[in-house]
């Protein structure tokens, strides 16, 4: 019986991120709806991120280590409720 394995190289210094296919946003919606659909994907980001880094309980994501991880990756730092969002996607 044969077995088929997969084997991947990894490298440390080199982050790889997948390419996104991005939509434009509906048109015709409220600038709160924009600014809430955006909070949500950013936290969403960086709540991946923390769960990839090994922090899967709320009370370890402080509010510096989710903005750190926002540096890490590449993004804004987050506002406080930002922050409190990505530690209720962790929960």
């Amino acid at each position: 019986m044969a077995v088929a394995t997969i084997t991947t190289k990894s490298f440390e210094s080199q982050l790889i991120v997948p390419t996104i296919v991005r939509k434009p946003l509906p048109a015709g919606q409220p600038r709160e709806w924009y600014e809430t659909h955006n909070r949500r994907l950013k936290a969403m980001r960086l709540a991946i991120a923390l769960l990839d880094s090994g922090v899967y309980h709320p009370a370890n994501a402080t509010n510096r280590r989710i903005r750190n991880t926002a540096a890490r990756i590449g993004i804004h730092p987050p506002s406080d409720t930002t922050c409190r969002m990505v530690r209720a996607l962790i929960r």
